[in-house]
């Protein structure tokens, strides 16, 4: 039981990770904290009575920014406040953009599958069923006895999997 959890807790990671946006999301959001916090850092540097004296306290300050808990230094200069806003609001969009994107995309996964694609094709196909010809009704046959005998394949590769 716990090996199949395991190897489950692995392929949703795998499916987050290869089929969301959630790694590149992550990726500009870190280079634009970096990028922010810089800008703040020299906008306040040489500043009278900014807390915001190296780079690591404007890191600190990014991420307090961010995480909106009303903990972050206040800059003093009015430059480093309006770089210090526009980080707060395109941080903002793009941290909870990657969480909307990232379930979104997870989900809706299993409807751009290509047998999604089979089963509206087959589907279609039944619905005109009276109007094909017997070769295109043989190749309907076909498909769907090639259909059949791959999902017995997976459930017997999974069934085998399983003990």
């Amino acid at each position: 039981m716990r090996k199949s959890l395991t190897w489950r807790g692995r392929k949703f990671l795998r499916d987050v990770l290869v089929h969301t946006p959630i790694v590149k999301m992550t990726m500009w959001l870190v280079v634009l904290w970096l990028l922010f916090s810089a800008g703040i850092y020299f906008a306040e540097h040489g500043a009278e009575g900014t807390s915001i004296t190296s780079y690591g306290r404007a890191l600190y300050w990014g991420v307090a920014a961010l995480s909106t808990a009303g903990i972050a230094d206040m800059p003093v200069s009015g430059f480093a406040e309006f770089i210090g806003a526009v980080w707060i609001i395109l941080g903002s969009i793009l941290f909870f953009g990657a969480i909307v994107a990232t379930v979104t995309a997870y989900f809706m996964r299993p409807m751009q599958r290509p047998s999604r694609q089979i089963i509206e094709t087959i589907e279609y196909n039944l619905e005109q069923l009276d109007d094909l010809t017997f070769d295109e009704l043989e190749v309907l046959k076909e498909t769907t006895d090639a259909l059949i005998n791959h999902i017995e394949r997976v459930k017997q590769t999974h069934t085998e999997r399983q003990n």
